[in-house]
């Protein structure tokens, strides 16, 4: 049990064969509510920078990651919308701004009260926002955080070797998809994937040709999320880190995870005849992991979390 960054360093020089992991997103989970961005850059950056030593030449680093981060921004200028269907009131700006040549003097209340609606509608009016219902908080700013990853492993000496897009099913609580919104339903992520330069060992047994035409060779996986994160509010499947682990490591290789949460990772690592490597800094994960993790392995295991 650890911080990630300290119990790498512990780690043997090229002693892994695959680092499949997932980190906070920065999306105001609980484990992560006292991460700056400047702290969540930090984290990622360090230990993406501890992986050129103790991957093996030739192994590979696979990072699955929501490319989209969303957080509030007070520097932000505040989202305006105008709902041109449905609107509540039938007062329009117009009818705001004959009134207020009227009256000069006159704040948002008085308008109001002239106009016959609420206060809120006036000021939706003139500004595309009211005092009410969250719109004196931060906006959102959206940030790719494909490019950052991407650096800072290039930065390190890891270099993209390829990506899959992980199209899962729509996350329809989160989406929003009914509000004053063009934004997109959030229905997918990335696992990106990087080399240790050195030479790879291509072994196309590790597939079946079923496997291999079904998923092995696409750009897309389409994997349902889980959909009861009973044990982890950010759980992801066990047949994404299945198809990552099968397609990227040799049976009996050292598969690490330094966000090991629950053990996904190291639960499917040992039911594919993989030796295992789990850490994250939270103790109940790490017992967590290492029941579901045991329960699941047969073959001898390497541990630590």
């Amino acid at each position: 049990m650890g911080s990630a960054r300290e119990r790498l360093r512990e780690l043997e020089e090229a002693s892994v064969d695959l680092s499949f992991w997932s980190p906070p997103y920065y999306v105001g989970k609980s484990y992560e509510a006292d991460l700056s961005f400047d702290d969540w850059q930090a984290l990622i950056h360090d230990v993406i920078a501890e992986h050129p030593r103790i991957i093996k030449p030739g192994g590979f680093m696979a990072v699955n990651i929501a490319d989209i981060l969303c957080f509030p921004d007070p520097a932000m200028p505040r989202f305006q919308a105008d709902n041109v269907v449905n609107k509540k009131s039938p007062v329009t700006r117009a009818d705001v701004e004959a009134v207020r040549e009227l009256m000069p003097t006159a704040n948002r209340r008085e308008m109001a009260a002239v106009l016959g609606c609420s206060e809120q509608t006036v000021q939706r009016r003139l500004e595309g926002n009211n005092v009410r219902g969250g719109k004196q908080e931060s906006s959102t700013k959206i940030v790719l955080t494909g490019n950052m990853v991407v650096e800072w492993a290039e930065e390190a000496g890891l270099y993209l070797y390829d990506q899959r897009i992980w199209h899962k099913d729509p996350c329809w609580a989160n989406s929003r998809w009914h509000s004053n919104s063009y934004r997109a339903v959030d229905e997918f992520e990335h696992v990106y994937i990087f080399w240790r330069p050195g030479i790879t060992t291509y072994d196309r047994d590790r597939l079946s040709s079923k496997e291999w035409s079904e998923w092995g060779s696409r750009g897309v996986w389409q994997i349902r999320s889980v959909q009861r994160n009973d044990r982890h509010e950010a759980e992801f499947p066990e047949e994404l880190a299945r198809r990552v682990i099968r397609l990227l490591s040799p049976p009996r290789g050292v598969v690490l995870d330094p966000f090991v949460g629950t053990g996904t990772t190291t639960a499917v690592a040992a039911a594919e005849n993989r030796q295992w490597i789990g850490i994250d800094i939270h103790p109940a994960c790490v017992e967590m992991a290492l029941e579901r993790t045991q329960t699941t392995a047969e073959p001898p295991v390497r541990r630590s979390a």
